[in-house]
């Protein structure tokens, strides 16, 4: 019975926009950065793959082949995607993220000259991380930013492009030097704060030229993008 109540439930609010589940309340009219005080499932966003391909990898039309082109599953970019706070920072849209401008720091506290890092340094330098520092002026203090975890640093990648595989600001076309984010390193892999599980010495990476991702030794140096939000 109560199943059923929880069905009934759901079927009137679903006109507002409101979904109720038993204890749990649901905003369906689901838009980044709108969630305070609601419970929302996960969407899943749009790949950004907007073109098809045959088995030889030559271009077709997409109507009609079931390919992610041909239906872009997924909740809609928003346009723009990225918004620029003018404080250092980089707001995603769709996902309420917000992520350092400059991806490649190298003033993160115990990175290289380049911005590289191992893993558990990679850790602390984005946990470290605080306005005056990496061109942040946004009152930002330690340990309000992170590492991303790999989930995170996929969510950036838009798989109509090749690298980077990275759109504008508009989410229309394909990232270039200083549209929104400043620095990205194209072909380097970037840490994200996820262990492989099979291998605990190991962690998850992102290479921004093709979103793949990749598990490497944690004593390795690699490039950190700190994050906060959406948490």
């Amino acid at each position: 019975m109560r199943h059923r109540a929880v069905v009934v439930a759901i079927m009137v609010l679903a006109f507002s926009g409101l979904v109720s589940g038993g204890d749990i309340v649901f905003y369906d009219a689901f838009e980044s950065g709108d969630t305070s005080g609601w419970w929302a499932p996960a969407r899943v966003g749009e790949t950004g793959q907007k073109t098809c391909y045959n088995q030889a990898g030559t271009v077709i039309e997409c109507a009609g082949t079931g390919q992610d082109g041909d239906i872009q599953p997924g909740v809609v970019w928003p346009n723009p995607r990225f918004v620029d706070n003018s404080d250092g920072t980089v707001t995603d849209m769709l996902t309420g993220l917000i992520w350092l401008k400059d991806a490649r720091c190298a003033d993160l506290v115990g990175t290289d000259a380049s911005g590289q890092a191992v893993w558990v340094v990679a850790l602390t330098a984005s946990a470290a991380l605080a306005n005056g520092t990496c061109g942040l002026s946004d009152s930002s203090g330690a340990g309000d930013w992170r590492l991303p975890s790999v989930n995170e640093l996929q969510s950036l990648i838009d798989y109509e492009y090749f690298f980077p595989a990275l759109s504008n600001a508009e989410g229309t076309g394909q990232w270039t030097e200083g549209d929104v984010f400043e620095s990205v390193l194209s072909g380097m892999l970037y840490w994200s704060s996820t262990t492989f599980s099979t291998s605990w010495s190991t962690a998850r990476t992102v290479v921004l030229a093709s979103g793949i991702v990749s598990t490497k030794g944690k004593d390795n140096l690699y490039y950190v993008w700190p994050v906060r939000g959406g948490q």
